[in-house]
């Protein structure tokens, strides 16, 4: 009977990046694109993401969206909106997925977002994207934490 040798796995492929100050729907296309080809992604900073266009427009839309309902039993059912930064960025991402197929859903495990920089992640080097820098809008901006913030997260307690 023949001997079964498993293949060797290729190196897991790592990717850390940086959200600060970086615009959310063109990190989240990057993000996406990188998740499909494979990458485990880190998303640090999500509070300081930005959000381009006039602040109480952008918290308009959101507040607007965020009150919409369904008939059936709300808690099962309805769509559920983020108020956290984590579950803001998570969702704009995703959202660039296609979460239908297998690909897809194995693409969203591979992402994580955290809030500032946990400590397992400070000696790594993060990746910014040039081409979503917030310091290209000529405009008016809101920061996903301000956000969140007003839409009523409570925020998070400190890290001893």
């Amino acid at each position: 009977m023949p001997v079964q040798v498993e293949a060797p796995k290729p190196p897991e492929r790592v990717l850390y990046v940086d959200a600060t100050d970086q615009v959310l729907g063109r990190l989240a296309a990057a993000v996406a694109k990188k998740l499909l080809e494979g990458y485990r992604v880190y998303i640090v900073n999500a509070e300081k993401a930005v959000i381009s266009g006039d602040p109480l427009r952008v918290f308009h839309s959101y507040r607007v969206w965020w009150e919409l309902k369904v008939h059936v039993n709300p808690y099962k059912w309805g769509p559920h909106r983020p108020r956290s930064p984590i579950f803001i960025v998570r969702k704009a991402v995703t959202g660039m997925l296609p979460k239908e197929k297998q690909k897809g859903r194995d693409a969203m495990k591979r992402l994580r977002v955290y809030i500032g920089v946990p400590k397992s992640l400070e000696n790594k080097e993060f990746v910014r994207f040039r081409f979503a820098d917030a310091k290209r809008l000529g405009h008016k901006f809101i920061r996903v934490g301000e956000l969140a913030k007003k839409l009523g997260w409570k925020g998070v307690l400190a890290r001893q």
